[in-house]
């Protein structure tokens, strides 16, 4: 698949590290200098990127493990979505859920990106659903072991 991008950041492409990758790493554009989110701090981190996915595609944005991991750093909105009819700059919410001032550079790798098909649903109003053995169980009714 060709997806048509416009990079105004002057970084490299995004793209995949390895050979089966899902996501492809997304870096920070910042060319003001570098952005610091201090413990629960959040702020949007633009990418320099614009895109035109085909109609059916979405792409997710998520959290980079590492990053999570080691410096409590991670989406929002995780996943975000970005719309095949969206043009506008792909930017990323972060969350700084460490303990520590966390400073993001520019060219630094802050998210992944998965593009993903999708389908649109028609709803259909009904007074009564199809029972299953689950019924309504959720959030844990199944346990922990």
């Amino acid at each position: 698949m060709e997806i048509k991008i416009i990079n105004r950041s002057h970084h490299s492409l995004p793209q995949y590290e390895t050979a089966q990758s899902a996501g492809l790493d997304l870096k920070a554009f910042l060319p003001e200098g570098s952005i610091t989110l201090k413990p629960l701090q959040r702020g949007m981190v633009k990418t320099g990127l614009f895109m035109e996915l085909p109609a059916g595609f979405e792409a997710q944005i998520r959290p980079r493990s590492g990053l999570a991991l080691k410096k409590g750093i991670t989406v929002l909105n995780s996943p975000g979505t970005i719309d095949a009819d969206y043009r506008g700059e792909i930017c990323v919410i972060l969350i700084n859920l460490g303990s520590e001032d966390f400073v993001i550079n520019n060219g630094e790798r802050i998210a992944q990106m998965v593009i993903a098909r999708h389908e649109q649903a028609q709803m259909i109003e009904v007074t009564e659903l199809t029972d299953t053995q689950r019924g309504t169980g959720g959030f844990g009714h199944t346990g922990t072991k």
